[in-house]
C-alpha cells in the first residue's frame, strides 16, 4: 500500500480522499488528511487528520499531495522532500527561483521527487520530449471574467465588457499577478522553454462560458505543434481538475489499473 498524505479538502482534495477510500483495488490508502478549515473534515476519521503540518513526518507518508495553496509549498516544500516525494496542484509557487532551486538541491539530498500534475495541459509528454527543440512557447488562456482571480490586480471584472488581454509576456510575472489561475501557464513553462522565455496571455472574455486553453510551440527544426482545450468551468478552474488530478496521482504513485495502460 502506498500512504498518501493529502494536504487541502475543497472540492479536488475531497474528491481524491473519497476515491482512495472507496477505490481499495488501487493500492493505496490515506496517511493523513490537512485542511486549514478542519469543520470541513466531520467525515474524516480523527486519527487521519494532522492539525499540525509541522508533525507530517509521524504519519509516514509515501506520497504528499497539495491541492490547497501555493503558501504550503513555500513553507513546508523542502521538509516535505526530506520525507517523501511530493505532489504539487499549485505549481505557481515555482515561480520563485530561489525556492524552485531549494526544492530540487533536497530533491537529489534525499533522493525524493517533485512531482507536476498536467491539469490542463493536452500532450506534457510531447513537449517535455521535445524540450530541446522547442525555441518559442506561447500559452494562451481565455475565461469569462468571473472566472478570474483579480483579487492581487487593480483590476474590477465588471468592467470588462469584451474581449481583453490582461496580461501579455513572461510566465513567472503571470504567476506573482494571477497564482490561482495560472498553475497550467507554469508547468507549460517548466516542460518547455523556462518561465521566463514561455510567454503567457490572459484574456478576459465575458461572452465566455468556458475555460480555453491554447498552446503553441515553435521548434528551431521547424517543428510546430498546437493544442486547444474548452472546458467548463468550475470557480476558476476547469471541471475535468478532479479526473486529471486524480489520473496524475495515480500515475505519480505507480499505480496502474486493470486494463488498458497508457503511458
Amino acid at each position: 500500500m502506498k500512504r498518501i498524505g493529502l494536504i487541502g479538502f475543497g472540492y479536488i482534495g475531497a474528491g481524491i480522499y473519497d476515491r482512495i477510500m472507496t477505490q481499495l483495488a488501487l493500492g493505496l490508502e490515506v496517511a493523513f488528511v490537512h485542511n486549514r478549515t478542519a469543520t470541513k473534515l466531520t467525515h474524516v476519521p480523527t486519527d487521519l487528520i494532522l492539525t499540525d503540518l509541522a508533525d507530517f513526518a509521524r504519519y509516514k507518508a509515501d506520497l504528499i499531495v497539495e491541492v490547497a495553496h501555493p503558501d504550503i509549498t513555500r513553507q513546508y516544500g523542502a521538509a516535505f522532500l526530506g520525507q517523501a516525494d511530493y505532489f504539487i496542484l499549485s505549481a505557481t509557487a515555482l515561480a520563485d527561483a530561489t525556492l524552485q532551486a531549494h526544492l530540487l538541491e533536497t530533491c537529489k539530498q534525499h533522493n525524493t521527487q517533485l512531482i507536476i500534475p498536467h491539469g490542463a495541459l493536452i500532450g506534457v509528454e510531447n513537449l517535455v520530449e521535445s524540450r530541446s527543440r522547442w525555441q518559442s512557447v506561447t500559452i494562451t488562456f481565455r475565461k469569462h471574467p468571473n472566472n478570474i482571480d483579480f483579487s492581487l490586480t487593480t483590476i474590477t471584472p465588471t468592467q470588462i465588457t469584451q474581449p481583453t488581454i490582461i496580461y501579455d509576456g513572461p510566465v513567472r510575472k503571470i504567476a506573482q499577478l494571477f497564482p490561482r489561475n495560472v498553475n497550467t501557464m507554469v508547468t507549460c513553462a517548466l516542460a518547455t522553454v523556462g518561465l521566463d522565455v514561455c510567454r503567457a496571455v490572459l484574456i478576459a472574455d465575458p461572452s465566455l462560458n468556458l475555460a480555453i486553453a491554447e498552446v503553441e510551440a515553435i521548434g528551431h527544426d521547424g517543428a510546430h505543434m498546437m493544442t486547444r482545450k474548452s472546458v467548463p468551468v468550475m470557480g476558476v478552474s476547469g471541471n475535468e481538475m478532479l479526473d486529471s488530478t486524480f489520473y496524475s496521482l495515480l500515475q505519480a504513485a505507480q499505480v496502474r489499473p486493470a486494463g488498458i495502460g497508457f503511458v
